[in-house]
């Protein structure tokens, strides 16, 4: 049975130059016949070529990340740069592959090449991996013969926007690490501590303090149906995440309303406009039209409201509007960033000018995000605090007021 351009092997191999000296290594292809193949072109004679043996454990590897393409789109570009063939230069960057994974997608890619196919060919057949915008870029360096200017440029893009990403998700998990860190201590207290306290008022008698009692039937609450309290709110997470990937009318309501909270709302709105510049900037510096760019643009902002509005702006621009009028028109964008634009497009220079644009966002992102812990600092302490204070006030409650009968 053939096997499929996906199914790739990995073989050890041994040899001997011209020379005499023995030489090894391994190098990935369909079959043992053609790496002896490739051997021989180079000038080795192999004496033996077989399957690499899989490890008990973790042999899949782990999955391949956008970190990992930007990385990979680095190490071509330069190469290429250097002068070095492509279809060599994907051999060499597959053996320091740490990644079986991504050793597997890079020779996969090199045997297309190899085959004849163009890279943007060979490139779009993993659009998990390279999205359109990519393999539109290299398309558009390959016809105009700077392929590693443009790879250069893709790779430059990719990592700012992966810089950007990882700026966001630390401001999204800091203050998710500190309701996290609250409702576990309020667990605890409530589940280990308050039980222990109740023993102790059931010997007092009476009725208990009604702030007090509040807390105990919580405590039980939770001893008892804790698990179901759980499941209702990883439901709601899943529900919320599914709704937003299925409803565009429910993920523009959570993407307009995230850009409502404060202090991460405005991380997002800065995120949201450095990847509209940079994507533009990017797009538009390795030719391509400025109607086809903004369409691409839409689906890399990262925020739905700016998607919609990316795409109101391109059907302005296809009807003759100017750029920066038809940004102002949607009332996102903020005056510098209008007049930016307009000085690019009067002075011929727009990619150069939104460049800049994303330059200054990403910086404003990184200052936003590195101060966010110094400002939830003081609520980290008030929060957990009142909690534990709260706690501590309705046990001690039915002690006070059985020492003011006595």
């Amino acid at each position: 049975m053939a096997t499929t351009r996906d199914e790739l092997e990995v073989f050890l191999w041994e040899g001997k130059d011209k020379r005499g000296k023995v030489l090894k290594g391994e190098r990935s292809a369909r079959n043992q016949t053609l790496i002896r193949a490739e051997l021989r072109k180079q000038g080795i004679t192999p004496s033996r070529v077989r399957k690499k043996p899989k490890p008990l454990f973790g042999g899949a590897g782990k999955s391949i990340s956008a970190r990992d393409i930007a990385v990979f789109t680095r190490q071509l570009a330069t190469m290429l740069n250097a002068g070095i063939p492509l279809v060599q230069a994907f051999g060499i960057i597959a053996s320091a592959a740490e990644n079986p994974r991504l050793q597997k997608l890079i020779n996969a890619i090199r045997i297309d090449v190899e085959s004849g196919a163009t890279l943007s060919e060979a490139l779009g057949k993993h659009p998990a991996y390279f999205d359109e915008l990519y393999v539109n870029l290299v398309d558009s360096g390959e016809s105009a013969g700077v392929l590693d200017q443009v790879l250069d440029s893709i790779a430059t893009y990719k990592e700012r926007i992966e810089s950007i990403k990882g700026k966001i998700k630390k401001a999204m998990y800091y203050p998710a690490t500190v309701v996290g860190v609250a409702i576990a201590v309020t667990a605890i207290l409530l589940v280990v501590v308050i039980p222990q306290f109740e023993s102790i008022f059931q010997s007092f008698g009476g009725d208990l303090p009604a702030f007090t009692r509040l807390i105990v039937d919580i405590s039980e609450s939770l001893q008892k149906i804790g698990w179901l309290y759980l499941l209702i709110f990883i439901a709601a997470v899943v529900g919320i995440i599914q709704a937003k990937k299925r409803s565009r009318a429910f993920g523009h309501f959570l993407d307009r309303a995230s850009l409502k909270i404060p202090i991460i709302g405005d991380v997002l709105e800065k995120s949201a406009l450095s990847r509209f510049a940079r994507t533009l900037a990017t797009t538009f510096a390795a030719g391509v039209p400025l109607v086809d760019a903004l369409k691409t643009v839409a689906g890399a902002t990262g925020n739905v409201v700016y998607g919609d509005a990316t795409l109101q702006i391109r059907d302005d621009v296809a009807t003759g509007h100017q750029l920066q009028l038809a940004m102002q028109q949607t009332g996102l964008f903020p005056p510098m960033v209008v007049q930016m634009t307009a000085i690019g497009e009067e002075a011929g220079s727009l990619d150069a000018m939104l460049l800049k644009v994303a330059d200054f966002y990403e910086e404003e992102v990184n200052n936003t995000v590195d101060a966010l812990s110094s400002l939830l600092e003081p609520f980290i302490i008030i929060l957990i605090g009142t909690i534990v204070g709260a706690i501590v006030v309705a046990m001690y409650l039915p002690i006070f007021k059985m020492a003011a009968v006595m």
